[in-house]
């Protein structure tokens, strides 16, 4: 049974908080999210509730991922 729960989270990008309903499986495990504060969106495939502003571009929140979360290649040596 899934479960859904109200959360702030900050802009990835800038800060600036939204209020968003979190949905969990029952394992706990994150399945998805709505924002229910106006100019807020959901970064889509995160597999963790992220948030981003309306006005910050695709690319914008790519980097702030990188930068909070680090990059997903792995570095071939």
């Amino acid at each position: 049974m899934a479960k859904a729960k109200g959360e702030m989270h900050g802009c990835i990008v800038c800060g600036k908080l939204y209020q968003l309903y979190a949905a969990y499986d029952s394992n706990g495990d994150y399945i998805g999210s709505k924002i229910m504060s106006s100019g807020g969106k959901e970064v889509k495939d995160a597999g963790r509730p992220l948030v981003a502003c309306e006005t910050h571009t695709e690319e914008e929140i790519e980097r702030a991922i990188k930068r909070v979360f680090g990059s997903n290649e792995q570095d071939e040596d």
